[in-house]
């Protein structure tokens, strides 16, 4: 397919916006805040680097939203304080100014919090230890512990952690807000049958455990903000887990975020490419069957930096926008490049580095 009829260089009224592209950035932990989660003058450098490069949409990694459990790892960013709100402006300065719109990724990591600088233990759901072992790489080390299970009263601090974030980021100059419900983060636990044993109004069947996020996407647009919500069936700690109830399962938990006032979903596929975990056994895809459930705008994510899959993803339907993580870190400039006929650096694992990262943007700024 020839860069110039590809589907991802259409553009697309997203939420408001007019985006030049079909290509977004997706979140990428960095762990490159200072140790109180404050966004630093290199974290403005690397997102500004992606809308420059010509990526319309910019969303931003997982965000920690109150300083009592909701932090999943040392030196991650917070949108819970002044000082968060004020090193965030910097950073959307520098992605508007370069022509993006971007998103802040709203994340409470619950039971999988593994760095923690408040000295809070964590919560989740249920008291069930999660599955695997800790990250190294962000931190992480041996097993994880049971959580506490979260009482009514604390859930509903959970869903004002969420609220209070929503409002600090529209004042650092975020143009919407994305709630991290995948890839085994509190969300998705309630999301999880094996992590929410509850027996309340949150737990058991799947408009139950989908009742949380919904709860928090209708408090989030009360304050008039563009909202979206990021699903995954796998996650960090377990690669192999398909929603159980399959089509119906996952037609409920769209049609649900949906009647909530979602704008959008974001269909990840954490540790694996879109196909191998995007069909299910009726036929359809998740990603497809999102956009004809609901009518929203479906983001996809899982080896979208191959122009074939892309195009063939866009062309049937299946999203409608793309979000590109690891190809993005190997080369900012994907979306220019492509269209250009060039073809874009490979990603290499050095570069899951964030200073490897910056210095590969400083050296194309340099023109080396």
């Amino acid at each position: 397919m020839s860069t110039s009829s590809h589907p991802a260089f259409s553009k697309i009224e997203f939420a408001g916006h007019v985006l030049p592209n079909r290509y977004a950035v997706a979140p990428m932990t960095r762990v490159s805040a200072t140790p109180d989660g404050v966004p630093t003058a290199d974290m403005a450098e690397y997102y500004a680097a992606f809308a420059e490069g010509g990526f319309g949409l910019v969303i931003s990694e997982g965000t920690y939203t109150d300083t009592a459990h909701s932090q999943g790892y040392l030196n991650q960013p917070g949108l819970a304080s002044p000082e968060h709100v004020d090193g965030w402006r910097h950073v959307t300065r520098r992605v508007h100014e370069a022509g993006g719109v971007m998103i802040a990724q709203l994340m409470h990591a619950g039971a999988i919090s593994q760095g923690n600088a408040f000295g809070h233990g964590t919560v989740g759901p249920s008291a069930v230890t999660p599955l695997g072992v800790m990250m190294e790489e962000y931190g992480g080390e041996g097993p994880w512990s049971a959580p506490a299970e979260l009482s009514t009263a604390g859930i509903d601090e959970v869903v004002a952690g969420f609220v209070a974030a929503a409002r600090n980021a529209l004042a650092a100059g975020f143009d919407g807000v994305e709630l991290h419900a995948a890839n085994g983060y509190l969300l998705d636990q309630f999301l999880t049958v094996y992590t929410n044993q509850r027996t309340d109004a949150y737990g058991g069947t799947v408009e139950n455990r989908a009742r949380l996020t919904a709860e928090i996407v209708t408090a989030v647009k009360e304050l008039g903000a563009l909202v979206g919500v990021r699903l995954s069936q796998t996650k960090v700690n377990d690669f192999e887990y398909r929603w159980p109830g399959g089509h119906r399962e996952a037609e409920t938990i769209f049609t649900e975020l949906a009647a909530a006032g979602a704008d959008y979903l974001h269909i990840a596929s954490e540790g694996r490419n879109w196909i191998d975990t995007a069909r299910l056994a009726s036929g359809t895809t998740v990603t497809a069957l999102a956009r004809s459930a609901t009518g929203l705008p479906v983001i996809v994510n899982g080896g979208m930096h191959d122009p074939v899959q892309a195009g063939e993803v866009l062309a049937g339907g299946h999203a409608d926008i793309l979000s590109i993580a690891r190809g993005a870190l190997g080369d900012p400039q994907l979306p220019r490049k492509l269209e250009a006929g060039e073809t874009p650096i490979r990603f290499d694992s050095t570069m899951l580095s964030p200073s490897v990262t910056l210095a590969n943007v400083r050296r194309w700024r340099n023109g080396s």
